[in-house]
């Protein structure tokens, strides 16, 4: 057994030039299985809770620190808050938000992360609850704008890919 901390502290910290501090979150996604074990077209994503457990859920993000890159961070961020590994995708976007709690400005980014594996034991296992839900369920739950944004932005992009697979096949079929 491997024992995983959650990093701690802000010596590592990324800011911008503007001195916003930087984070780095991921959307982890996965394709619900059907009753036969395979996989159907409905997408579902992975929510959290606050550490303090305040109202509404997010998606894992926190600070990209100096030693890491940004993929790295959110892959990072996605195993201490949520629990699971899986393959970070191309970024969504970059948002400049302000923290309610800290009233300062960040700069926030965010990617999609396709789940390969959910852990029963993670570093903040004691301080979060996680969810699987399908988007508009997430959606309505989410409690910042930003990674609204970001959700609709990863869904455009799932439709997207599906139409061209579906383009193919029936591309091939036709050929």
């Amino acid at each position: 057994m491997v024992c995983m901390v959650a990093r701690t502290g802000r010596q590592l910290q990324r800011y911008d030039n503007m001195g916003r501090r930087q984070v780095v979150g991921c959307i982890p996604y996965r394709y619900r299985s059907g009753s036969d074990g395979s996989n159907c077209d409905e997408l579902e994503v992975l929510v959290i809770t606050s550490q303090k457990g305040g109202q509404g859920m997010m998606f894992p993000k926190g600070g990209w620190e100096l030693d890491e890159s940004v993929e790295e961070a959110a892959s990072r961020e996605s195993l201490e808050e949520a629990g699971v590994l899986g393959h970070v995708e191309s970024a969504l976007g970059k948002w400049d938000f302000l923290s309610k709690r800290y009233g300062t400005f960040y700069e926030g980014y965010m990617f999609p992360l396709l789940v390969t594996e959910q852990l029963e034991f993670w570093p903040e296992k004691d301080v979060r609850r996680r969810i699987w839900m399908p988007v508009a369920e997430a959606r309505e739950v989410c409690r910042h704008w930003w990674m609204k944004e970001a959700l609709d932005i990863l869904v455009e992009r799932q439709m997207s890919i599906q139409q061209q697979d579906q383009d193919e096949l029936l591309s091939c079929c036709l050929n």
